[in-house]
Order: C-alpha cells, then structure tokens, then sequence
C-alpha cells in the first residue's frame, strides 16, 4: 500500500472515530453508520498480508545477530508459527490462555473472524490444533475477544449484531485426540455485538464493553456459575468503553482499598469507576490528557499505582507513545509523562504488565518488551522485541494484534492478523 492510500486509511479511521465519539452506542455494531465505518476505516489501512509459513520442530529458532529465521528481534527467541491455514482460517484478531490446573499443560485462544480457535501450546515447539468453535449463526467480525474463568472460555464478538457471549468449558480439551468442529456450551445473550471482554477472576465478573447496551459502556455479568451468566448492571453514564480492566483495588489511595475497581478507556479520557456494588457503581474520577487521539487500552502496574496507557491514533511521531500516568490518588490520576520510542512509528494496541516489565502488542512492531523499572521518573526502556510483519513498522494495522504474556513457563504468544499463532520465548535475563 502506497503512503497517500496509508493516508486515506487513517483518514477514513479518524472519520470513524468521530462517529463512534458522537454515537456511543455499540461502535461496531453492523446495523450503526459508524459501525459500518469503523469497518471500513480498519480494512482500508491494511496492506497486503504477510502469509509466513508455518515453524514447527523439535528446537526454538535462536535469536542470533537480530534475527530469528525471517524475524527481526532482540532477545526474544522463536518457538513456533501455526497459520492462519492451520487452525480455521479467515483472519487473526484476539486471544487468551488457558492452564489446566489438573494437567499443567497450556492453552491459546485464538481469535479469528470465523470463528474460535483452540490450540495446545504446552509443547511450544509443536503446538497443536484442536479445534474450532464457530462463530454464532457462522457470522464474520474482524474482532473477537475471549477471557478466562473457572476453566470456561468466554467469548464475544463485534459488528455481529445477535452474537452474544459463547461460553466454553475448556476441560472438554483434556481428551481432544484431533481437531473437530466445536459447539458452545451457553450463550449469554444480554447483549449481542461486544467490542471487549475484561474479567476479575478474583470476583467471577465478566466486564463486556463496546456493546449496543449500557450507552455502548460497561455491561456486567455474573460468571460465578460459569454455564449460567448472570446479568450484573450497567456502567453508561461515561458513554462508549473501548476497553477497560477491573481489579479489587490494593494501591495506595486508603479510601478504595479492597473495593472493585475498573479504569476504563473511554475513547478520549482515562474514566475510573467503583463497581463494588454492581446495581449503584459510582464513577470517581474523569480525566482527558495532552495529546489524546483514541484513549484505547492500558494495564496497571502490580501494586496499583501507576498505569501505561496506548492511545491507538496518536500520530506515532517521532515514535510510537506509551502514556504514563500517577493513579495513586484515584480521584485524581495525572498523566505524568509519555515514553516515545525512537526505533519505531508503529501504531499501538495493547499491553500487560507483569512485574517490571510491559508486554505491548504494537501491530507491525510486533511484540515489544518495555522495563517500566523507571517509572515513577517517567523513564521505561525497550529491552526486548519480536517483529512478526518485517515489511515495515509504520502506523496501520498488520501483524500482532494482541500478546499473551502470562503463562508460568515464560511462552508468550502472539496473535497475528495475517500470521496466526506465534509462540516465543523471551530471555530477558540478557
């Protein structure tokens, strides 16, 4: 793709988001003009696909001289790539993990627009397909998003407007000797087209955001008995959520200790509500910032202090952006700073953070690896990345959608909008 038509692209997606600021309900809801947009806008900026083979064997492909095989990287080494052809087809979107705590061995949920891939990753070197839960009714969206609990998978999905939530028992994986066609075990359906889906394993609530209900905010649901979802209330006061993370609070501020909180991005703000009380949550605090395009994602740091936050339409330059924000007062959280990476343009998705380091799925940077040790001086440094679309690292969207960086073995897994499924091994300790 051309730079002008990279131009249109973005263009068309900022036209996109206007429309999803002036009509918060449900952003890619297909029967919505600004569903219909946000659709547009996303497959106008991809370039041609970068279809990799598959890499399966019986050792991890060093990361020598910069290179891993065909991959730019730095201290991440690579274990495996499964295709997109390999594991149902159609194109990459989210993806989550599962550890079977009977067995140890674990799991990638994958994302696709046909459906719902389920992979067994506990030999990383040779993982293995087995199976597919299609979408609901065989309908297409080019996001899908899934999270744990209690050994079930739940799913959303959209611009399909009657999709609901699938739930899916993952024990049923335990005796899957080869790939077959899979069916839901429920279905919640208080809502139907979902942007994403968050989770607290320490409530049993599922958190699904970007709907067309609750003002396109936060629907929650009551998961704690995993087949029989349970309508929990609504967060819609703050207008469409683009995704959020709910945790019980244990940072500093004495007031919201032990309380469920969820940090919320609200497309132009940082927005923090108390969902304590699910039929009466209770926003604390709102809050724009300097440079906001698209407030899309971020993660808290473990002791709930600080956060980073991705604001998807930034302009990336000089380089891709990482907002850092002070939340240890949560009545009034400041954006104290914003980390720009020099080495690339990149657009940004999403990150996790485990201990010091920030795991961010960047597109077509790849998987970038910050050490957020410095934060409080608003000072993270890259230690580590893996490039899964080498053609360039300008904005747009191709390549890691999203990372999973929390299995105990140290697997992270990429997802790949045109790779598939990506499993490295980061040595960090270099």
């Amino acid at each position: 793709m051309s730079f002008p038509e990279r131009l249109t692209g973005l263009a068309l997606l900022a036209a996109g988001v206007v429309a999803i600021m002036s009509s918060p309900a449900s952003a890619h809801d297909p029967n919505s003009p600004e569903g219909r947009a946000a659709h547009a806008a996303f497959a106008a900026d991809l370039e041609p696909p970068d279809r990799s083979p598959a890499v399966i064997g019986a050792a991890a492909v060093s990361c020598t001289n910069g290179m891993a095989g065909q991959y730019p990287c730095k201290n991440i080494d690579l274990l495996s790539v499964l295709p997109l052809s390999s594991i149902g087809g159609g194109q990459g979107n989210s993806m989550w993990g599962w550890t079977d705590s009977a067995t140890g061995k674990e799991y990638a949920i994958f994302g696709r627009s046909n459906g719902t891939s389920f992979i067994d990753i506990s030999t990383p070197t040779s993982p293995k397909y087995l199976g597919n839960l299609p979408s609901h009714n065989g309908t297409s969206s080019s996001w899908r998003d899934i999270k744990v609990y209690s050994n079930h998978a739940y799913i959303g999905a959209d611009n399909i407007s009657g999709h609901g939530m699938q739930v899916f028992d993952l024990t049923r994986l335990r005796n899957v000797g080869s790939p077959q066609t899979f069916t839901a075990d429920a279905r919640y359906t208080g809502f139907g087209p979902s942007h994403t889906l968050a989770v607290n394993t320490d409530t049993g609530f599922i958190y699904a955001v970007g709907s067309n209900t609750c003002n396109g905010g936060v629907h929650m649901v009551d998961v704690r008995s995993p087949k029989n979802p349970v309508n929990a209330g609504c967060v819609s006061n703050d207008g469409y959520v683009h995704e959020n993370q709910c945790v019980v609070y244990h940072g500093p501020d004495t007031t919201y200790q032990g309380r469920e909180i969820c940090f919320n991005y609200n497309v132009d703000t940082l927005t923090i509500v108390d969902v304590t009380v699910k039929s009466s949550p209770r926003q604390i605090a709102r809050k724009g910032y300097t440079g906001v395009r698209y407030s899309h994602q971020g993660w808290l740091t473990d002791d709930h202090r600080r956060l980073l936050l991705d604001d998807e339409l930034d302009t990336n330059s000089p380089g891709t952006k990482t907002f850092i924000w002070d939340v240890a007062d949560l009545d009034d959280p400041i954006n104290t700073g914003v980390h720009v990476s020099p080495a690339i343009t990149a657009t940004d998705h999403n990150q996790y953070i485990i201990g010091k380091y920030s795991y961010q799925a960047n597109y077509r940077a790849g998987l970038r690896i910050l050490d957020i040790t410095g934060i409080a001086q608003n000072q993270l440094t890259e230690v580590a990345y893996f490039d899964i679309y080498p053609a360039n690292n300008a904005t747009g969207f191709n390549g890691a959608w999203n990372v999973h960086p929390f299995y105990a073995s140290g697997t992270v897994a990429i997802s790949g909008i045109e790779q598939g499924l990506v499993l490295v091994k980061p040595n960090l300790t270099s």
